[in-house]
């Protein structure tokens, strides 16, 4: 079964920026991939997500500082984070949908001066 991989994580500082990659082992076919997040005690969330064609959405929280790229033809997206805020922190998920595969172990950004 294709796994997610997700890198690129790490410490930062408010203001500085990271860009996450998510790998995939095998082919995608055509799906939606999407960016997650979950901070600690907190539900799962999604941040950022790119159709086959290109269209891109964002959660209101990182409009405007957080761009998605790649898409699941060249099974790798990207999630190139500015700006980021203690608020960020969180692990971060990639996934696809539809038929969601299983999680992976998602990449670590810590947002603290």
């Amino acid at each position: 079964q294709v796994q997610l991989v997700e890198s690129g994580g790490g410490l930062v500082q408010p203001g500085g920026s990271l860009r996450l990659t998510c790998a995939a082992s095998g082919n995608l076919g055509l799906a939606v991939m999407v960016w997650y997040r979950q901070a600690p005690g907190k539900l799962r969330e999604h941040v950022a997500s790119v159709s086959p064609a290109g269209t891109t959405t964002y959660a209101g929280s990182v409009k405007g500082r957080f761009t998605i790229s790649g898409g699941s033809a060249p099974n790798t997206v990207y999630l190139q984070m500015n700006s980021l805020q203690p608020e960020d922190t969180a692990v971060y998920y990639c996934n696809k949908l539809p038929n969601p595969l299983p999680w992976g172990q998602g990449t670590q950004v810590t947002v603290a001066s």
